[in-house]
Order: C-alpha cells, then sequence, then structure tokens
C-alpha cells in the first residue's frame, strides 16, 4: 500500500461511522450495484476517464490492472483488462481515434496499449518511483508524466521514445498537463508550486503560480487557457497561468481534493475530495447543479459521460459507480457496504483483523483469486513462492526458494517483504507485535486450507 494511500485512509477512518460486523468471504459490493456501474476490480479504484465518442472507459485499480469497457445505455460492458502491469494503476487515457490507450501507476513505467489488439504494445521506462500524474496530447503524439522521483518526463509516442525529462520541482510531483498546441507542459507539486515548461527542450520557463499548499491534481478548462486545480488544504480555484490570477474561488473541500473533471462541452466541471463528496459546478455563472456525498471515503477518479450529465468516479470500492447527475434520482442512488474488507472491524478476531487489514486488499482466501493485486492464499502452508499458476510473478519470487509455512510467513510480516522476499512486488509494511503475527498465521491455517466443498 502507497504511503499516500495509507494517510488517505487514515484520515478517512478517523471520521467515519463506528464498524459493524465483518463481511463473508463473497463479495458485499454485488447488491450495491446497478447495471451500468463498472464492476470487474479487486481493488479500490484510482483513475478512470472515458473516451471523448462516449462508447468506452478506461479505469485503473490498486489491482495492478486496468479495465476497457464498452459502455451503453442500459449495461457496461467489460471488455478487457490490462494485466501486464508491476503496481497500482493510478492515471490512464485514451488516444485520439481510439485505438489505443496510456497507461501508468506505481511501478513508474509507462505502457501503450492497442485496444484492437488487446496487446502491449510498449512499456516505457524512466522514473525511479511511482507515477501520479498523466497527460495525452490531442495529436496523440506525445505523452507526459508527473512523477514522484521529483521529474516530468516527456515520451513520444509516435517514434516510441523517450523525450526531455523535466528536472526543478524539489518534491515529488503530482499532476501534469500538456497545452492544446503541445508546446507548453504544467505541473503541480507538494510544495504548491505550479511551473511551466517549454516541451521542446525540457526547459523551466518559470513558476506561474504559487499556492502555499500541496496542489494534487491540475485539469485544463474548457478555453484551454485556464487551469482548474485541487489541492491539500480542500481548495478548488480556477487561474489564468499567465497572469498568474486567481479567476475563481470555488466551496472548498474539508479534505484534500483528489479529483477533477471537465464535461466535454465544457458546461460543467467536478470536483471529488478526501471527505468523499463530489460537487458539481455550472461554469456560466459558478452555481452548484448537485452534491453527493459519499460518506464512505475518498473520491480518486473522476469523468464525465460524454453527453456531460452522468459521471463515473471511484475509491476505495473494488469497483466504479456509474452516477446520473440530471436528472438525478436519489431513491436509486445506492453507496458501497463500510467498512471495507480491508478497513478495521470490531467483531473479528486478532487474526482475521490482521488479514483483512494487512492482506485482504491484494490476496483472496479461495481458490478464486478475485483480480486481486496478489496471488490467491488458498493452500498456501507448504507452497513454495511464485507457483500459483496465471500469476505474474516478479523474478524476486520467481527465483526464491522460500516454501509458505508457519515460519517464512511470520518473519515476512516480522521483518518487511523488502528483506524476507527482496525484489518482490509486495507493498511495505510490517507486523511488529508477536502475538499479531502467530494470530495471523492461524487465522490462515484454518482459512486456507482444502475443504470437502473445494474438492467436489
Amino acid at each position: 500500500m502507497t504511503p499516500r494511500m495509507v494517510i488517505l485512509i487514515l484520515m478517512f477512518l478517523l471520521s467515519a461511522f463506528t464498524a459493524h460486523s465483518a463481511e463473508n468471504k463473497t463479495s458485499p459490493f454485488t447488491n450495491k450495484t446497478n447495471s451500468r456501474d463498472l464492476v470487474g476490480h479487486g481493488g479500490p479504484v484510482k483513475s478512470v476517464t472515458v473516451s471523448d465518442d462516449g462508447r468506452y472507459a478506461l479505469s485503473g485499480s490498486f489491482d495492478y490492472s486496468a479495465i476497457i469497457w464498452h459502455l451503453t445505455e442500459k449495461r457496461s460492458k467489460l471488455l478487457a483488462r490490462l494485466s501486464d502491469h508491476d503496481g497500482a494503476i493510478n492515471a490512464a487515457c485514451f488516444l485520439p481515434g481510439n485505438k489505443h490507450v496510456i497507461t501508468t501507476g506505481d511501478d513508474g513505467r509507462v505502457y501503450v496499449w492497442s485496444i484492437d489488439k488487446l496487446a502491449l504494445i510498449h512499456r516505457f521506462k524512466g522514473h525511479s518511483a511511482k507515477v501520479t500524474g498523466l497527460a495525452c496530447a490531442k495529436d496523440g503524439n506525445l505523452a507526459a508524466t508527473a512523477g514522484w522521483d521529483h521529474t516530468v518526463r516527456l515520451w513520444n509516442l509516435s517514434t516510441l521514445k523517450a523525450g526531455p525529462v523535466l528536472e526543478g520541482h524539489r518534491k515529488p510531483v503530482n499532476s501534469v498537463l500538456l497545452s492544446d498546441d503541445g508546446n507548453r507542459v504544467y505541473s503541480s507539486a507538494p510544495d504548491g508550486i505550479i511551473n511551466q515548461w517549454d516541451a521542446r527542450s525540457g526547459r523551466l520557463i518559470r513558476p506561474v503560480h504559487r499556492h502555499g499548499w500541496g496542489i494534487n491534481v491540475l485539469r485544463w478548462m474548457p478555453d484551454g487557457k485556464h487551469i482548474l486545480f485541487g489541492a491539500v488544504n480542500g481548495d478548488v480555484m480556477v487561474f489564468d497561468p499567465e497572469s498568474g490570477n486567481i479567476i475563481k474561488v470555488l466551496i472548498p473541500h474539508k479534505r484534500p481534493v483528489l479529483a477533477l473533471a471537465v464535461s466535454r462541452k465544457g458546461d460543467w466541471i467536478a470536483s471529488g475530495g478526501g471527505d468523499g463528496v463530489i460537487r458539481v459546478w455550472r461554469t456560466s455563472d459558478w452555481s452548484i447543479v448537485e452534491e453527493r456525498d459519499t460518506s464512505l471515503g475518498p473520491v480518486w477518479a473522476l469523468d464525465f459521460s460524454a453527453d456531460g450529465r452522468s459521471i463515473l468516479y471511484g475509491g476505495l470500492d473494488d469497483y466504479v459507480v456509474s452516477w446520473t447527475v440530471q436528472p438525478r434520482d436519489v431513491r436509486s442512488e445506492k453507496l458501497g457496504d463500510f467498512p471495507r474488507r480491508f478497513q478495521q472491524y470490531s467483531k473479528m478476531s486478532v487474526g482475521e483483523q490482521q488479514f483483512y487489514r494487512k492482506c485482504s486488499v491484494c490476496h483472496a482466501l479461495g481458490p478464486d483469486d478475485a483480480n486481486r493485486a496478489g496471488p490467491t492464499l488458498y493452500k498456501i502452508f507448504g507452497r513454495r513462492a511464485g507457483t500459483v499458476k496465471g500469476y505474474r510473478y516478479s523474478k524476486g519470487l520467481k527465483v526464491s526458494d522460500i516454501i509458505w509455512d508457519e515460519n517464512t510467513i511470520d518473519q515476512l510480516f516480522a521483518l518487511g517483504p523488502q528483506y524476507a522476499t527482496p525484489g518482490s512486488k509486495m507493498p511495505l509494511q510490517k507486523i511488529a507485535e508477536r502475538e499479531k503475527r502467530t494470530a495471523l498465521v492461524e487465522f490462515l491455517k484454518d482459512n486456507t486450507k482444502e475443504t470437502t466443498g473445494d474438492m467436489k
């Protein structure tokens, strides 16, 4: 789990409802979704974007996969799961013509995919840390990425060659934009500075805004001249990068702004925050069209449908919600279950709590992996590491001689994956207390073994 995700989840838990009873092993979300929701991920949703023609959506998740969806008036259909990633997917975009998509995330790589062939065309390497921001040029020839290695990097999509590296931020870069003509790059960071760059040379032109609070996300306004941004302190503002003047200050969120969207027609904009609130504004007079309080945690992913009257959004749930903004029917709006499987529960054994808090985001207990980021733990005791069929392991586990048993699982959480399984994709986490580790091991022994029902 990434540091940013941990912080946001902890912030959410401090103000959330009192946790209630634990869920069972089947998905708790199926009876909470409608036919237009995008159901198929195995972990929290980090990004979602809709193609310009409105026929497709592309979602990215903590489960290390991106999914291409076919959107119809009545039902959404999963077309393809793009799984050749080595980390959570934080950003994605369609290229013009909807023949290719770009995905990127925690592994620091940038992936180019063919929709027609449903195949990976190219994998760019260069960032040494996670990527959280992505911008694709309107002509489809250039992409820009914002990395936590303090750089912005440009990628030539025509030649599949790396372009200039933009260096100058002193902290991780959160978001990036490309101008309509592809000549200018804008980037934001936790220091509250928005920089303007020359896309051809990679030269820093100047800082165009100093906000004082970290800026998480940037989006172009419909005119392509003004920038909408969301900040750590909840601010949502529009500013002019040429003059540096703030054009509009909107109602702030109570927690960091994590997602922004602008409708294709440009008549509406939307913001989503760590407070779980989504607000939709009318750009003609800045009045609020609608506000939705999901009450269940951060909104990381947000985009309008092609007609601009619906929104797709994602967060801690394993699916993308389709919300009809207008005409709104509040009675039809349902929320996912709380608490989720990976949040703290009050009526669980110590071992079960440790599993749901430490393991369940990435791993399932039964034979079905539930599309999670990691392989199933089913029959893990006595199994050699890196041997579950169909799972794309890191090199570190492929060559490992580890046999999973009480001792090796204990050591995994006592030392941390970086020491117990060096080179693996496992998130960096530990359980310091021996009694909690012992309880987790006992829970796994009882809940991952083959049952009579499984053998039928």
